[in-house]
């Protein structure tokens, strides 16, 4: 009982400690100024209030004009303005003037540009006053990407009023950003500077929309710490809703060899874009002769400052490659295949191998193999977990481990039976393992009840969507249901999940899990989860392309790769998907963007 009670002191001594922290935590002071008008500040201050608070930054709300004292006000970091105050009196004004001149922050947001317009020292002090507005969804033109507060910011779009302003005061301003119409370019975002203090302006926040933008919210707390005195360059990059500027592609080379065609007789199905699905025509007769590496590499067109490279190809490899993962050693882990499509084999006895690649010498070529396992058949996913790999291996997931240091699987248990393989490419893919310590994986259409080993965990029959199970095998749960075959997963840097599916459906969003719906009794899903792309369509580079149906776009979604490193333009970071469309002999670039608590992505 007393190290209970010790136990409990202790506790309660940490929480406290915590507590203390966390309210010591806050960095910079803000007073937020509103008024009961039509704007709705308070409901604008708590919007912003706790995204801000995660950032160390404590707002205060107030609408009492009283508080517009030097005495208050100097208790403060920043002096934040969202209202529809018409008057400000002469005493208010001064401790206003007298606190910004003195070194004190003020930001002024949207409405703050019509607010005491009886004082043309506070409209110079702003930078401008409102004269018109309309309305409309727009982003703005940033002209100042070197400044401060705009360095690593891209920007956002958003339904706002179009404001015009008029009495500008062009003294210690600096324009950041500019609202580009058919009616010319009006400054929308500015600073200034006053004496020792710092303002700071945007016309964008005439409501909700906006505020819960969290390009806007990004954008105001670097305008706080800017005006405050500290260095934006602490808040996080935010690209997320940048404009994508569609890169310009290279030229297709000229120094190709021909291709040369071998003659199989009338025996290559043709299927043509009728309205009846299955509708064939005359059969082919020519296929292409294979091309060696160094031709067919060649052919690939990429956009402007990208380039491929060859890492690893045949004949060092001995099957079709299904799937692949790297290693935190730069070690490429590739699955080959002779099974696939059509010649499944009995557990234990396929032809399938898993290899590693490594490049050993720093050349960016492999130069060392080694075969981590064999006699699986149709492995179509592999993780790394617990030292060793999970294998999506035809019916049955397994964990194979290297137990002697040899790269050689010694080990090799069963974590999952019963995963239906009637057809072969409407099975289990994409092992990857998401931020809430689970495997995530995609399951085509086949109808599937999958079990672990100890039959404890008594799942649901599930096809066509996004699972997760355990790295130890112990649970499995299904999650929500596609609108067809799936072959593609993405998951962003957030852990926000996404995928891809045959038949029109290149890029889908994961919002809610069926576990929230099942809680609720009465509760099911409503919809299987369609897709978010703006289109289906594609344009190949070569007209030699073969499609069974959804002709001219994709019928093969596969992959749905978010890129979340750092090397590509910020304009890819954690924003663009690649999507394979290997009907199409490409890879598409879908930008993700939010829309509300949905995405939307474009082609």
């Amino acid at each position: 009982m007393k190290n209970l009670v010790n136990n409990l002191c202790l506790m309660i001594l940490l929480v406290s400690v915590f507590v203390c922290s966390s309210t010591q935590a806050a960095d910079l002071r803000v007073l937020f100024l509103g008024d009961s008008g039509h704007h709705r500040p308070k409901d604008r201050f708590e919007q912003l209030q706790p995204v801000l608070a995660k950032e160390g930054i404590e707002i205060t709300y107030t609408s009492n004009m009283e508080d517009i004292n030097l005495a208050t006000l100097r208790q403060y970091d920043v002096l934040l303005l969202y209202a529809n105050i018409d008057r400000i009196d002469p005493p208010q004004e001064k401790a206003l003037l007298a606190y910004v001149a003195d070194g004190g922050g003020f930001v002024a947001i949207h409405c703050a540009s019509y607010c005491f317009r009886n004082s043309e020292n506070i409209v110079a002090l702003v930078g401008a006053q409102f004269e018109s507005h309309g309305t409309g969804t727009f982003r703005t033109e940033i002209t100042d990407s070197g400044h401060p507060i705009m360095k690593g910011f891209g920007g956002f779009e958003s339904w706002d009023e179009t404001y015009i302003h008029h009495l500008h005061n062009n003294k210690n301003r600096v324009v950041l950003s500019y609202r580009v119409d058919e009616n010319g370019r009006e400054p929308w975002t500015w600073v200034r500077t006053q004496g020792k203090g710092r303002v700071f302006y945007t016309a964008w926040g005439h409501d909700h929309r906006t505020w819960g933008n969290p390009g806007f919210q990004n954008l105001i707390e670097r305008a706080i710490r800017w005006a405050a005195g500290k260095d934006p360059s602490s808040v996080s990059n935010y690209f997320a809703d940048q404009p994508f500027i569609v890169p310009e592609m290279i030229a297709k080379r000229t120094d190709t060899k021909p291709f040369t065609y071998i003659d199989v007789g009338k025996r290559i199905p043709n299927y043509t874009p009728t309205p009846q699905w299955g509708t064939q025509g005359e059969p082919f007769s020519k296929m292409q002769a294979p091309l060696p590496p160094e031709e067919s590499i060649k052919h690939y067109v990429t956009p402007k400052g990208f380039h491929l490279e060859l890492f690893v190809s045949e004949p060092q490899l001995s099957g079709k490659p299904i799937c692949m993962t790297w290693d935190e050693r730069g070690r490429l882990w590739l699955a080959e295949t002779q099974d696939y499509p059509n010649e499944l084999q009995p557990l234990g006895k396929g032809r399938d191998r898993i290899r590693i690649c490594e490049d050993t010498d720093g050349d960016w070529k492999t130069d060392k193999f080694t075969i981590f396992a064999e006699h699986l058949s149709i492995p179509t996913s592999i993780a790394f977990s617990e030292g060793g790999v999970i294998v999506q291996d035809g019916t049955q997931t397994l964990f194979l481990k290297d137990t002697d240091g040899d790269d050689v699987s010694d080990k090799r248990s069963v974590m999952f039976t019963g995963w239906n393989q009637g057809d072969t490419h409407g099975g289990v893919s994409n092992f990857q393992y998401g931020i809430d310590n689970w495997i995530w994986a995609m399951q085509g259409y086949n109808n599937s009840r999958p079990q672990t080993t100890n039959q404890q965990t008594n799942t649901q029959r599930f096809a066509a969507g996004f699972f997760r199970f355990r790295p130890d095998g112990s649970e499995i749960e299904f999650i929500r249901s596609t609108n067809n075959n799936t072959w593609g997963l993405g998951i962003s840097e957030e852990g926000i999940i996404f995928g891809s599916t045959a038949n029109r459906n290149p890029s889908v969003y994961m919002p809610i899990p069926n576990r929230y719906y099942e809680q609720v009794q009465g509760w099911t899903p409503s919809l299987v989860l369609g897709t978010i792309a703006d289109t289906y369509l594609f344009k190949p580079i070569t007209e030699k392309i073969r499609q069974v149906d959804q002709h001219g776009g994709y019928t093969a979604g596969a992959g749905h790769a978010i890129y979340t490193a750092r090397n590509y333009p910020t304009q890819y970071w954690n924003r663009v998907a690649f999507v394979n469309g290997p009907t199409g002999h490409l890879t598409g670039a879908f930008v993700l963007r939010r829309d509300g608590a949905d995405f939307n992505s474009s082609y």
